[in-house]
């Protein structure tokens, strides 16, 4: 179990390897892609913060709960902070299961409660107007 937040580009076969267990008939990832629009507002790219010590407390309190209750054998989550262009990855989820329900099922709540509960905030920077902190509650 890994939860991890960088400033690095996010290396997916070496994160993919992590998690793999010879047990596990499943393995799904979730990429959370830098976009070129939201809300209909053009966006140049992104930048990310974070409080680093408790954004990685919370993320691994939430991959535990993620195992507990999916019976899942392995999960990692990463994400980025700094700036990032677009089609950059910004955060990263793998999770690996001995069955499809439990790894699909556990990937969705790691990134739900990741962007729910970790404290990163992101600023969105636009083509037509100053840039903004979004998502920041």
């Amino acid at each position: 179990m890994q939860f991890q937040i960088t400033n690095q580009e996010i290396k997916l076969e070496s994160l993919r390897r992590a998690i793999l267990r010879d047990v596990s008939g499943a393995f799904v990832s979730f990429e959370g892609l830098v976009r070129n629009n939201n809300d209909g507002r053009p966006v140049n790219g992104l930048e990310y913060s974070s409080y680093i010590p408790l954004a990685e407390k919370e993320g691994m309190r939430i991959l535990s709960e993620a195992k507990e209750r999916y019976s899942i054998e392995a999960a990692a989550c990463v994400h980025r902070i700094g700036s990032l262009k677009i089609g950059e990855i910004a955060v990263w989820v793998g999770v690996s299961a001995a069955h499809r329900d439990a790894a699909f099922n556990a990937n969705r709540y790691i990134i739900d409660q990741t962007k729910a509960r970790v404290p990163i905030w992101k600023r969105e920077a636009y083509l037509d107007s100053p840039a903004e902190w979004v998502n920041c509650t």
